[in-house]
């Protein structure tokens, strides 16, 4: 049974099942390409893995040494990777099974504030505040490439894997050639500078036309990913702590989802820009992360609690 997300769906999501095992607050989620797992990583060092077809909690893997964030999982089974928060800025690839690093790259001299997994090889990318963007092979510690820029980077495959994008300065997105990378961007789209936040994440919808700009602030931007075009700014949503805020696209691209300092969570129709649903999940904290699962009909959200949000109305069958 296929549920169509439409209006009607999204207002009805509720939450389903509460988990409090975190002490801090839960700073990156990741779902696994095919549904079944979530994968979270909080300020107290924990990282948690959640079977999202039973809504339980399936393991916990502790990372007091070297702290975790930006957690990933990678295509191979049980596996992930994740920046440090502690002792250096070095990424670290993880075997989650028996809790044992597998490889670690190192290069980035400051703290790496985006982190993105090719979807279609073992292929990643990192972007820091050493103002460069590296790109990496898992089989090997050594960087494939650097990209120097002019002020921070943040980084997003394109759907396919061939291009990605660098958001530069909070004002200027990159396009790069996975082939040709070397060569430059073969095309820049100039926005404007953003004046009060910077840029903390960017996102391609997955049918590849448009990209999704999250900020520290409480603004989120959506442009054309063909032109620069800018399409929608989606507002009307509080953060008042400078925080960086996840906003995700639902699996078929029609609505934004983002966290907010209410504790609730906050969607829009990526077509018309307006607001859709607030949703309220009794979150005692910030919501820094939501996601939307790329097969299951679910949403997770997460301060320091993580929820499971799972629609009420039968209207999109």
């Amino acid at each position: 049974m296929k549920i169509k997300l439409i209006d009607s769906v999204v207002r009805s999501f509720k939450v389903a099942k509460i988990f409090r095992e975190n002490t801090d607050k839960i700073n990156a989620i990741d779902f696994a390409p095919n549904g079944e797992h979530l994968i979270s990583c909080s300020e107290d060092d924990q990282i948690v893995i959640y079977d999202c077809e039973k809504g339980t909690q399936s393991r916990t893997v502790n990372s007091k040494k070297y702290g975790v964030d930006l957690i990933h999982f990678t295509h191979a089974n049980n596996t992930a990777i994740h920046s440090s928060t502690k002792v250096d800025d070095t990424i670290r690839y993880l075997s989650l099974h028996d809790n044992k690093y597998l490889r670690y790259f190192p290069g980035h001299t400051k703290k790496v504030i985006s982190l993105c997994i090719s979807p279609v090889e073992d292929t990643f990318l990192s972007g820091s505040l050493d103002k460069t963007l590296r790109l990496w092979d898992l089989r090997s510690p050594n960087c494939q490439g650097l990209m120097h820029l002019s002020g921070r980077p943040i980084a997003a495959y394109d759907p396919e894997g061939l291009i990605f994008a660098a958001g530069v300065n909070s004002e200027s997105i990159k396009l790069y050639d996975l082939r040709s990378f070397d060569k430059g961007p073969f095309v820049t789209f100039k926005l404007n500078q953003e004046k009060e936040c910077d840029w903390t994440g960017l996102k391609f919808s997955r049918d590849g036309k448009t990209i999704l700009i999250s900020t520290n602030g409480s603004v989120i931007r959506l442009v054309d990913a063909f032109h620069g075009t800018p399409l929608q700014t989606f507002t009307g949503y509080p953060n008042n702590k400078g925080i960086a805020i996840e906003a995700s696209f639902s699996p078929d691209s029609q609505f934004i989802f983002s966290g907010s300092t209410d504790g609730r969570v906050h969607i829009w129709n990526a077509d018309t820009g307006n607001k859709v649903s607030v949703l309220n999940g009794d979150h005692p904290g910030p919501v820094q992360c939501v996601q939307f699962n790329p097969k299951y009909m679910m949403l997770a959200s997460a301060c320091t609690n993580m929820a499971f949000w799972l629609p009420t109305s039968e209207e999109g069958l």
